[in-house]
């Protein structure tokens, strides 16, 4: 993806006349929109848990309405990155293909010292960013779904409960779905935190907070010829 940079000797830059920033300049790596998104679904998603989970460990309280409003919000954020994805962001950044496959193969080789090669380096995303990326998305989509499906079994402004509308075993693996989707978000949560605090990823969380790396960073971490990056 075609992503802007920013420096503090951005006229000594110009006439230079080179597609890359010097050494030490700022890369942008998530826009602010794409941000805003991330701490908004985080936001909702650790909402909806603690609604979900805190009865079930005896902390009472009216916990229904407010769980199945923010499951709208989660519903409307999810809407909104889909339908913004193909027009404004390089959907292929996010593909597995081939090249992530062999990178793969080279870091169990490279790991179990079978070859002297180290890895190739990535582009934007890692295979596990992307594993992770895609993992959250079949979960929360599935949590989405049969919420909004469940959601059918109880009386809001719009409509009236209507506990018939499916069958009792079509009920019953909604809401097995939707528990398990909820234990997987919990697991998934405990490892993406983990790993967003280790001092080598630490990076990549200060990114999704400020939106950037710099160019140290991206020449340590990033194969130039995989992500590409302009003045």
């Amino acid at each position: 993806m075609t992503v802007n940079t920013t420096t503090n000797a951005g006229s000594r830059d110009a006439t230079r006349g080179r597609s890359e920033a010097p050494t030490g300049t700022r890369i942008v790596r998530h826009a602010l929109v794409d941000r805003v998104f991330h701490w908004a679904t985080a936001a909702t998603v650790l909402f909806l848990l603690a609604t979900a989970l805190l009865p079930v460990l005896g902390v009472q309280f009216g916990w229904v309405t407010p769980h199945w409003i923010a499951g709208l919000v989660l519903i409307a954020l999810i809407v909104f990155h889909v339908l913004r994805v193909p027009f404004a962001l390089d959907m292929r950044s996010m593909w597995i293909g081939g090249a992530d496959l062999r990178d793969l193969a080279s870091i169990v080789r490279f790991n179990l010292r079978l070859s002297d090669a180290p890895p190739r380096k990535p582009g934007k995303y890692s295979l596990a960013q992307k594993l992770i990326h895609h993992l959250f998305a079949v979960v929360l989509l599935t949590a989405a779904v049969t919420g909004g499906l469940m959601m059918v079994r109880m009386d809001t402004p719009w409509w009236k409960r209507n506990p018939y509308w499916l069958s009792d075993a079509t009920w019953g693996v909604v809401y097995v779905l939707h528990g398990l989707a909820a234990l997987l978000l919990v697991t998934m949560i405990i490892a993406h935190i983990y790993f967003a605090l280790r001092p080598e990823k630490l990076m990549f969380t200060r990114s999704m907070i400020l939106g950037w790396i710099t160019r140290d960073e991206y020449a340590k971490s990033h194969d130039p010829e995989r992500w590409k990056v302009e003045r």
